[in-house]
């Protein structure tokens, strides 16, 4: 079925008259994704999502990561999940804490599809924030993930994700070999850009990796989004933060949230890797403060291992930008145009560094608290 068709198919399917709106296609992973689409009519936007269990083939080589297994509920892309989390109003579980998911207005299911007409949601995108406003998040998303740690238990639906970290990060395709290889980190975009110090970080980081899940595994267990990131936040006009994209969501641990969103802010170049130190210090805080606001009193040093072991999910990075090293061309995230290749390996290369030494920090960490994990 032609992409045309499939928008006039789900247009209908929603009750939209076709005759009387304007269509933009919203650039999206499209093996996450089957088509997005801004609605704009005579009475404002709205986000129009298409879900399929058949997702799109692609590159033959991302092809096992995004969709092999996508059709088990419990797999991390699970092709059902953002539309399932709707129907069934988990997105509520957090919105006393100041953090909402758009309004669904409607909704049209089948065994293989799910169409979505969502609110456009209006205000501040995070890719704007400063340090303060991620801080401001984090307090946000502590409160509406405390409850969950503290007394109430993670919801039992068989589509929540499992082991998101573990079988996200395990499943990228690149060739771990680079790592050791003398060729790949003597290129001239390599040893102008990456901190020298990062070859033997990025190798501890991957032999520690299972020691890592580990940890991540044995800590204390939440509700979460697993998405948490830069491009997926938006700060309302009252001050609710409009969190978007609910297709991972599932159990975790306390801290992988605020664990991801700090290392990606940097890697996709919406904060200076030279700011992440304060980044992660200010997030730390806010997202402790929420937490404990919403009434869990265990040890602080959890949340900060939580944070900290969750660098495993970027162990794949460094042989990533290793391959890429060679390219002739570099990108902006998502494919939007192209970035200045020295800049673009400069920040990551630090980025990756700092995430590394948490790696590292958080193995000792765990050693002080009595070997968890």
């Amino acid at each position: 079925m032609t992409t045309d068709l499939i928008l006039e198919q789900a247009l209908r399917r929603v009750g939209l008259d076709t005759s009387d709106l304007s269509v933009t296609h919203v650039d999206h992973n499209r093996w996450l994704t089957a088509g997005i689409w801004q609605i704009s009519t005579s009475e404002g936007s709205r986000v129009l999502k298409y879900l399929s269990a058949h997702r799109d083939p692609g590159e033959t080589q991302m092809t096992a990561h995004w969709t092999a297994g996508s059709g088990a509920a419990a797999h991390w892309n699970y092709w059902a999940r953002e539309g399932l989390a709707y129907q069934h109003r988990l997105p509520d579980a957090y919105g006393a804490a100041g953090i909402v998911a758009p309004e669904v207005l409607a909704v049209d299911r089948t065994d293989t599809d799910i169409v979505l007409l969502l609110e456009f949601v209006a205000g501040e995108p995070g890719d704007r924030w400063d340090v303060a406003d991620y801080a401001d998040a984090a307090m946000a998303l502590g409160r509406a993930q405390g409850p969950f740690a503290a007394r109430r238990p993670v919801p039992g639906f068989d589509w929540l994700s499992r082991r998101f970290l573990r079988d996200y990060s395990t499943e990228k395709p690149v060739d771990w070999s680079l790592l050791s290889d003398d060729r790949a980190w003597d290129q001239p975009l390599i040893r102008r850009n990456f901190p020298t110090e990062l070859r033997e970080a990025a190798s501890r980081l991957h032999e520690s990796r299972e020691r890592l899940y580990t940890i991540m595994e044995s800590l204390p267990r939440t509700l979460c989004h697993l998405d948490f990131w830069t491009k997926n936040l938006i700060r309302r006009p009252d001050g609710t933060i409009a969190l978007l994209d609910w297709a991972f969501v599932g159990d975790g641990a306390l801290g992988e949230d605020v664990g991801n969103l700090i290392p990606d802010a940097a890697l996709d170049h919406f904060v200076a890797a030279a700011d992440l130190p304060a980044l992660e210090a200010a997030v730390f805080d806010g997202y402790l403060k929420g937490i404990q606001d919403a009434g869990w009193t265990g040890d602080a040093r959890l949340i900060q291992l939580g944070m900290w072991a969750s660098a495993v999910k970027y162990d794949w990075q460094t042989p990533s930008m290793l391959a890429a090293a060679s390219a002739p061309v570099q990108l902006r995230y998502g494919g939007a145009g192209q970035i200045d290749a020295d800049y673009r390996f400069r920040e990551r290369g630090l980025a990756l560094l700092h995430n590394a030494r948490n790696a590292r920090r958080a193995l000792t960490l765990a050693e002080a608290l009595g070997g968890l994990g």
